[in-house]
């Protein structure tokens, strides 16, 4: 399992450092590159519910299989990419991939683990693989586009999809359902994703259209329709709901979910700025601005790692408020980062506060979005947590990335760029302080 989280990690960064070379190679718009991110983001957020519903329904190492299956044959696709569609279907095939193969994985960690010392170092491990991968994705990304070509960014999820399906395949156990329920619900994911996009969509063409012309407003209210009309269906639908609203009656649930979804939206904008501030601003080449992110990946081990070793005796709530107090901190110091500055100035130092806070959060997330949830609806909850981190991840690259562009204008200067990347990562911090505000009044004080 934490092999398979290593290898959905590292996609969700490793295109990052390419995303220039991917620009000129293809010939996508400024605004329309961000919709590689976009693409896997909003699939793989979208799509994780029916992911996790399906596990529990028909079998975790079932689910578990396929959804390798489809991400490595999307991944070959789009390494043969031609055009900027291309490309793009081929990401939103690896995030329908990612939806079948995540959800089923957490789950059986879960049933694994269900209690006590070895959940907690079973969740740290996981956690600690998940951040490697996020962070050394963006080295491995680095090293591929300015040695090979960008192209390689997608062909090396290939062997490792199979590596990881054959261990599967061996190390895995194939048991039963947890749940035996009417047909999942296809409309409610239709309708999820169909919204998450669109809103998605409205807010990253601000940059044409203004939040109060027409062509915005008419997309937003559309997606607001949609997604109102998902939670319609879960309440009413005949079929086995997608998600069992009550599940938010649980605080525990709905307090770690917003709290991850404003991790995950913070998060996945700071390798977005931090690599493009390296590249455009400082003048970085991709093999040495994926080599500046290692301090990044070795903070979030060491932060999982104090997490395992305080998660013995220090409550999961306090392990999130710290952590969002530091991933914050660092944030807020990487919103300083100027136009004439240097690595080991502008981003070393708060690299690892930021990420010894985000390997603090991680573990403790998991496990806190886990308590109380019954067996049979594990899979479900562990969908649910994967999806809010990756819907925060693409609305927080929507509105952060916008609000950005905006401060930067139509200049490229070194130091108009640097300003927006500045606002987009300060803007991050606050979002992290709203995080920390959800885990004091949200969660229960637990021993």
């Amino acid at each position: 399992m934490a092999v398979v989280q290593f290898m959905v990690s590292l996609d969700l960064s490793v295109v990052n450092v390419g995303l220039p070379q991917i620009a000129a190679g293809l010939g996508f718009s400024e605004v329309g590159l961000t919709w590689v991110i976009h693409a896997y983001a909003l699939t793989f957020g979208g799509l994780l519910l029916l992911g996790g519903k399906a596990a529990d329904r028909y079998g975790r190492k079932r689910v578990l299989l396929l959804g390798l299956g489809l991400f490595g044959l999307a991944s070959l696709l789009g390494g043969f990419a031609q055009d900027p569609g291309q490309l793009v279907a081929a990401r939103a095939g690896q995030g329908i991939g990612a939806a079948a193969l995540a959800p089923a994985a957490l789950a059986l960690l879960v049933a694994t683990f269900p209690e006590g010392k070895a959940r907690v170092k079973a969740f740290g491990v996981w956690s600690a693989m998940n951040a490697a991968g996020g962070a050394l994705g963006v080295l491995v990304g680095g090293v591929l586009t300015e040695y090979a070509s960008w192209r390689w960014v997608m062909f090396v999820n290939v062997p490792m999809a199979a590596i990881a399906l054959a261990i599967a395949w061996r190390g895995v156990a194939a048991g039963p359902p947890t749940a035996r329920g009417g047909r999942p619900d296809l409309l409610g994911a239709v309708l999820a994703t169909a919204g998450m996009t669109l809103l998605v969509f409205g807010v990253v063409r601000t940059d044409q259209y203004a939040w109060t012309s027409p062509v915005t407003l008419t997309t937003l209210a559309i997606a607001v329709a949609l997604l109102a009309a998902f939670i319609h269906v879960e309440r009413t639908t005949s079929r086995e709901p997608l998600l069992r609203l009550g599940l938010f009656a649980n605080r525990s649930v709905a307090g770690a979910n917003a709290y991850n979804l404003l991790i995950g939206a913070a998060m996945a904008s700071a390798f977005y700025f931090i690599s493009l501030y390296l590249q455009q601003v400082l003048g970085t080449g991709p093999a040495l601005t994926g080599i500046m992110f290692l301090p990044l990946a070795l903070g979030v081990v060491v932060g999982s790692v104090l997490a395992i070793k305080f998660g013995y005796r220090v409550a999961p709530r306090t392990l999130l408020i710290i952590g969002g107090l530091l991933t914050a901190a660092g944030f807020a110091w990487f919103g300083m980062i100027s136009a004439d500055g240097a690595f080991v100035t502008d981003v070393l130092g708060p690299s690892l506060v930021a990420s010894i806070g985000f390997g603090l959060c991680l573990g403790p997330v998991v496990s806190t979005a886990t308590a109380g949830v019954a067996p049979h609806e594990t899979g479900t909850a562990s969908g649910l947590l994967n999806s809010s981190r990756q819907i925060g991840a693409s609305l927080g690259l929507a509105v952060l990335g916008t609000a950005a562009q905006n401060r930067t204008g139509q200049a490229v200067t070194p130091q108009a760029l640097n300003d927006g990347y500045a606002l987009g990562l300060t803007l991050g911090a606050a979002l992290l302080a709203a995080a920390v505000l959800i885990a004091l009044t949200v969660l229960r004080r637990t021993r």
